[in-house]
């Protein structure tokens, strides 16, 4: 599949002018002498247009002086007609700002403050006997109930009234003893008042010298640190029984370090020599096929693939089988 390409100031490849044909991926280039001065001077129309829209879009910025920044001045100037425009009934109602119901309302001392019991701006002195609206005060009403409900309801109201049979009622010593309250525990010790009464004599007592004393924190001797000392001096002190004591056989066996299992390996080093065997051996063609690296297709051939929608030979021969053709029937619903 051939290539053109256009460069620079004409049809060619690099500095100069020329024509590059090329073929795929893999076929080789070559380049075509420059076209005629007449087919130069025919295309210089068409290479200005491109050099034209191939320029960047200047962008509105502060340091154009054809535009000028401001919070209150258009983009772009506003015609007569708009200026002297009377809007409509409709427009004027859409105008008005949505009203603010809640500076009316009383708000809670720790509502938009930063966790202290003072606001971030004042209150005023009436907020909290503000009187509702009208709105309000229709919506707070109860809800009515409908009247066929309280034609058809069992009772008047929540609290009827008892029947004298009730009243006249003797309860049975069973319920007597069910109605009575639960009762606490013989050793049953109420909960003592935290904050404990302090008398007089002990507010104002001082403490002897033995109190004092004994109130002292102990005081420890650190025996996890040592005190500074020459670097070749032990950091403990050894006595002189200890260092003439003789060890025993049992403590001499005890103190042989830990021994490797007789037919323990040892780590092989990085680096070894290689054997002569190994510099002289020939690779098998089985082994040349294996080392040789995988090939993969360019990525251009592989986002536009001309045969990616090409239906194989043996694809369009093929013969369907019954359990393929069972499954490629519809869902029946």
């Amino acid at each position: 599949m051939a290539a053109v390409g256009w460069r620079g100031g004409g049809w060619g490849g690099g500095g100069g002018g020329g024509l590059r044909v090329g073929g795929g991926a893999g076929s080789p280039r070559r380049a075509l002498p420059s076209p005629a001065p007449a087919a130069a001077a025919a295309a210089s129309p068409c290479l200005g247009r491109i050099q034209e829209l191939a320029e960047p879009k200047k962008a509105a910025c502060p340091n154009n002086r054809g535009f000028v920044w401001g919070n209150q001045e258009t983009i772009w100037t506003l015609s007569r007609s708009a200026l002297t425009a009377r809007p409509s009934r409709r427009i004027v109602a859409l105008a008005k700002p949505k009203q603010d119901f809640s500076k009316h309302q009383c708000r809670s001392l720790f509502l938009y403050s930063s966790r202290w019991e003072t606001v971030i701006w004042e209150r005023p002195p009436l907020v909290n006997f503000g009187f509702p609206s009208d709105r309000l005060l229709k919506l707070s009403e109860p809800k009515k109930c409908p009247s066929a409900y309280l034609q058809q309801r069992p009772r008047p109201s929540p609290e009827w009234p008892v029947s004298p049979a009730a009243l006249r009622y003797k309860a049975s010593p069973r319920i007597l003893e069910l109605s009575q309250p639960k009762v606490l525990h013989a050793e049953f010790l109420m909960a003592r008042e935290v904050p404990t009464q302090m008398t007089t004599a002990a507010a104002l007592a001082r403490a002897s010298s033995r109190l004092q004393c004994l109130a002292e924190p102990r005081v420890r001797k650190v025996n996890c640190c040592y005190e500074h000392s020459f670097p070749e001096s032990v950091i403990c002190p050894v006595s002189k029984f200890a260092q003439e004591a003789i060890a025993s056989p049992r403590i001499l066996e005890l103190a042989r370090p830990k021994r490797l299992h007789p037919d323990y390996v040892h780590l092989r080093d990085p680096e070894w020599p290689v054997t002569k065997a190994a510099k002289q051996a020939v690779a098998t063609p089985r082994l040349v096929e294996l080392a040789q690296p995988c090939k993969r297709p360019p990525m251009g051939s592989v986002q536009c693939n001309p045969d990616a929608f090409t239906v194989k030979e043996a694809a369009k021969k093929a013969t369907c089988s019954a359990r393929i053709q069972e499954l490629a029937r519809p869902v029946k619903r």
